[in-house]
């Protein structure tokens, strides 16, 4: 089987699991392969460039599989994170069973989510920008201090329009990431929708919303004095240059990601962010 692994290279720990599960997949007469931006750093010039992979392997926290995700540009192979991060709330594994998972996984015993992801547009004066988001998009103020005036309409129609520092969009999978902390739900990645999270709204009367998996978001400056916002996608800037508009939706695409048997989203929310054991 064709492995690619994605380490987060600022990790000693994740750079040091990934030269010895190489060594494990090529013992076991398996093909590993890494991008082309991780060969130096694991220091494996003989694995850049590997055939599309049929299983990726993440070792990291979150954003490392949000990183192999977009390495992989909606392709649809599996994912299977090994948590050597912080709270590694989507990874399937922990680093102590790592080959372990990675052994289950390839023998496919292992339990497969399909997780939705949003499509954008954002409109800048300048150009127009597409991308994926697994997590979710934020549209708010960019390097200044300064507030921004947004509007966010739904299927054409005006919901909410506030001074605020941002707005987030999320699937069901980013509502444990930077919706949560800002006050959005946890929501089962199960659950077919999009959620509204204001970020920071100068308002007592605003509430996170939870939109049906059909519903397009439109979100616009709409006061010419305060529309210096910025975009990001999954955490990573998109130019921006005078923010026009974006335009956020359900994707076609999915993200499988594996997990053990065994470890389900709720004992995982309890263990994660309710101190449970």
């Amino acid at each position: 089987m064709r492995v690619l692994v994605v380490p987060n290279t600022q990790n000693a720990d994740a750079v040091a699991a990934a030269r010895e599960l190489i060594a494990w997949l090529e013992a076991g007469g398996h093909e590993p392969g890494l991008l082309a931006s991780d060969v130096e750093p694991v220091g494996a010039p003989g694995l850049a460039g590997a055939a599309p992979a049929d299983l990726v392997v993440t070792l990291g926290g979150d954003g490392t599989i949000l990183r192999a995700v977009h390495s992989i540009d909606g392709a649809d192979v599996p994912v299977l994170g090994v948590n050597l991060g912080r709270l590694g709330f989507l990874t399937g594994a922990d680093a102590s069973e790592m080959t372990e998972t990675v052994a289950a996984a390839i023998a496919g015993e292992v339990n497969a989510d399909r997780l939705a992801m949003l499509d954008v547009t954002v409109e800048t004066l300048s150009q127009t920008s597409s991308g994926r988001a697994l997590n979710e998009v934020f549209i708010g103020r960019g390097a200044g201090a300064r507030a921004v005036e947004l509007a966010v309409a739904v299927n054409g129609e005006e919901l909410l329009r506030f001074v605020c520092d941002g707005v987030i969009v999320a699937t069901p999978s980013g509502s444990t990431a930077y919706a949560l902390s800002v006050g959005g739900p946890v929501v089962a990645p199960s659950v077919c929708g999009t959620l509204l999270v204001p970020v920071g709204a100068h308002t007592l009367a605003q509430r996170p919303f939870v939109i049906g998996p059909d519903d397009v978001v439109e979100v616009t400056c709409p006061n010419p004095q305060r529309m210096d916002a910025c975009a990001t996608v999954d955490g990573v800037a998109v130019p921006c240059g005078g923010f026009v508009r974006a335009e956020i939706r359900r994707g076609t695409r999915e993200v499988c990601l594996l997990r053990p048997h065994g470890r389900h989203f709720f004992d995982v929310v309890r263990r994660k962010f309710l101190g449970g054991s």
